[in-house]
């Protein structure tokens, strides 16, 4: 029976011969992949990828995440408040209508009034 070191040795040579084979196909199959694109004049565009003119360019998403993660801050713009939708006429509370309803119309609507009648003219 193999020890544990020869058993270790084999494996990690098999894993080098598997890469090496992986690379090689990977290899043949963007040579056939490029050839066929060629034949029939796909682009990157055609497969939902980049071109090569938007190749690196990052989209607000992948910015924000940078932003977040400590890269260079960049400059926000200042959303302005939505104006009020529903509004309590007894408190003057209001809500923009996004989100979650705020407790003082659910409350109210618990009790059987309808949220039509909180509508801002």
């Amino acid at each position: 029976m193999a020890s544990y070191k020869e058993l270790k040795e084999k494996a990690e040579d098999l894993m080098r011969q598997a890469e090496k084979a992986r690379k090689a196909e990977i290899a043949s199959a963007i040579s056939e992949i490029k050839a066929k694109m060629a034949v029939y004049g796909i682009t990157l565009e055609d497969l939902g990828g980049k071109s090569l003119a938007t190749k690196g360019r990052k989209t607000k998403a992948a910015q924000s995440v940078k932003a977040i993660k400590g890269g260079k801050p960049k400059a926000v713009k200042a959303r302005k408040p939505v104006a009020a939708k529903y509004r309590n006429a007894e408190t003057n509370e209001a809500w923009s209508g996004r989100g979650k309803p705020p407790k003082w119309l659910a409350a109210l609507e618990a009790e059987g009034r309808k949220r039509e009648e909180f509508l801002v003219g």
